[in-house]
């Protein structure tokens, strides 16, 4: 069973910071892509950040470049997303998405095979 959950989501005044956890189980890590995806109310689901983790390289939207940054740790078969400098516009529910061996850019723009369920980040003052 293919699963991706996420986790550390929760209410940050703006200039705050979040660390967003996606953990994967049930299958190799090594041969996906994973990436974020965020999705405000009455919004499109909007990929924010992707990566490879055969070569790490990563992807990210215009929206979130230089605030955002994806990382991975294989032992632990997780993919975190740092969350800085947070505005009242990055409030959405994001998403964890897979799917295997594709560029990142390519998973973010939407080909995605397996999402998790959501974490809600609500920036508010």
């Amino acid at each position: 069973q293919l699963q991706l959950v996420e986790s550390g989501g929760g209410l940050v005044q703006p200039g705050g910071s979040l660390r967003l956890s996606c953990a994967v189980s049930g299958f190799r890590l090594d041969y996906y892509t994973i990436g974020w995806f965020r999705q405000a109310p009455g919004g499109e689901r909007e990929g924010v950040s992707c990566i490879s983790i055969t070569d790490g390289t990563t992807y990210y939207s215009d929206s979130v470049k230089g605030r955002y940054t994806i990382s991975r740790d294989n032992a632990k078969d997780t993919v975190y997303l740092q969350v800085n400098n947070l505005k009242p516009e990055d409030t959405a529910v994001y998403f964890c998405a897979a799917r295997g061996l594709t560029p990142p850019q390519s998973l973010c723009r939407g080909r995605v095979e397996y999402w998790g369920q959501g974490t809600q980040v609500t920036v508010s003052s």
